[in-house]
């Protein structure tokens, strides 16, 4: 097993993908800039190592919330979506504001990309998507993407179909793994792994290092959600996005962002983790496993 995670320090394109809960502070929704400061330096670092860095960012809505809240005095449960979406236009800029300065500290150019679920399921629109993301990273430029939450709404209010929805971040970030041809997937999330249970309900939950191949046991597993109240992922969107990027030939790491360091110890072939090995499925249909996603639930 330790040969499994030797491998990751191979890995030459790496798309991690940070969720709202680790952004913020806890007490007051305010972004963490220590964290961010460091996460920015971890990516910076694996750049001047060669390596090709994708961030898939969240907490556009939450940075919003917190800019426009002199302008909208209540906020009752009943919010209006296009208020969360009017949330997510102010904060993606403030977002993306932030992350440029701190990059720049490190002399790293980045750019934003915001995608829909018909950037994956129109051929076009996914053939113009993949040849962005290449140039970027042939510039060395660090692409920055989030889904267009003022577009697609899915992700933000979970009862209401759209048809321009991918739903969450952690399976926008394996799509993304999948349209640069991504070999590694990091996930940073607010639980340490795959456990067989959920543990802060079951204390008898063991936690999963190494899933060789995915099957049905393991995806059951991902059936608990993390709890979080901030994020749209639970444990089950990591195990759709385990499932494509397993297949497109990744592997990937569910990983506690607690201490975002953790990126390079995982890269380093640290004991960090669940890893899923890649699984490289040729006859995988991603616009297809893309286009019906939800349409189930």
């Amino acid at each position: 097993m330790d040969n499994f995670r030797d491998a990751l320090k191979e890995k030459k394109r790496i798309v991690i993908k940070i969720g709202s809960s680790s952004l913020q502070h806890k007490e007051t929704g305010d972004l963490d800039y220590t964290k961010l400061e460091k996460l920015v330096r971890e990516l910076c670092d694996l750049r001047n190592q060669g390596k090709d860095v994708v961030l898939v960012t969240s907490g556009a809505i939450a940075v919003g919330k917190k800019a426009v809240k002199p302008y909208r005095e209540k906020e009752s449960e009943a919010t209006p979506i296009a208020f969360k979406q009017a949330c997510a236009a102010v904060g993606q800029a403030r977002l993306m504001m932030t992350y440029q300065k701190i990059f720049a500290e490190y002399n790293q150019i980045v750019a934003q990309i915001l995608m829909t679920k018909n950037t994956v399921v129109d051929n076009m629109n996914r053939f113009n998507a993949h040849n962005t993301f290449m140039e970027l990273l042939k510039m060395g430029i660090i692409p920055i993407v989030n889904e267009n939450d003022t577009i697609a709404t899915y992700e933000i209010n979970t009862e209401k179909e759209s048809d321009t929805l991918i739903g969450d971040n952690d399976t926008l970030s394996a799509i993304v793994a999948a349209l640069v041809e991504a070999d590694l997937l990091i996930l940073l999330s607010d639980i340490d792994g795959l456990y067989t249970d959920d543990p802060r309900k079951n204390p008898d939950a063991k936690f999963v290092d190494v899933v060789e191949e995915l099957n049905d046991t393991y995806m059951n597993m991902g059936k608990a959600s993390t709890g979080s109240n901030v994020g749209t992922g639970g444990m089950n969107t990591k195990m759709t996005a385990a499932m494509i990027a397993t297949n497109v030939g990744a592997d990937m790491v569910i990983a506690n962002s607690k201490d975002v360091g953790i990126v390079h110890r995982i890269t380093q072939g640290g004991k960090e983790g669940t890893l899923f090995l890649a699984h490289k499925n040729d006859s995988f249909d991603l616009p297809g496993f893309v286009d019906n996603l939800h349409k189930h639930d």
